[in-house]
């Protein structure tokens, strides 16, 4: 019986990929599901062969810790330069967006509490 060793949903592409491409290198025979038409379905990788789920589980924990560190580490490096985007580099990208967030949110709170001051 087939058993799920990685779930795809919210996953990076890039991640998905070194995962597909890390158990191809290991000759681990696995298939995909997706989403689905409506996105309602696992999306998922399967593993056909249950005496190599372990050995899956545990590749797949050693790549994820490695990509944990060197994530983070590119992180690291890009705040010490200075390259991380911040939020006001975002308003000055996308100001309408910033404008449009700003208005709902106080849309929501003005209809949330103006009940409460009506007397």
């Amino acid at each position: 019986m087939a058993k799920i060793i990685f779930r795809l949903r919210n996953v990076p592409d890039d991640e998905a990929d070194e995962v597909r491409q890390l158990l191809e290198e290991h000759d681990i025979k696995v298939y995909e599901t997706d989403a689905g038409n409506w996105g309602i379905s696992l999306p998922a990788i399967w593993i056909e062969n249950e005496q190599r789920f372990e050995e899956a589980c545990a590749l797949i924990a050693q790549y994820q810790s490695e990509r944990s560190e060197r994530v983070r580490a590119e992180h690291e490096a890009l705040r010490e330069q200075g390259q991380l985007p911040t939020l006001l580099d975002s308003f000055k990208m996308q100001p309408w967006q910033f404008v449009f967030y700003f208005a709902l949110i106080g849309a929501v709170l003005y209809l949330s509490i103006s009940s409460f001051f009506s007397f």
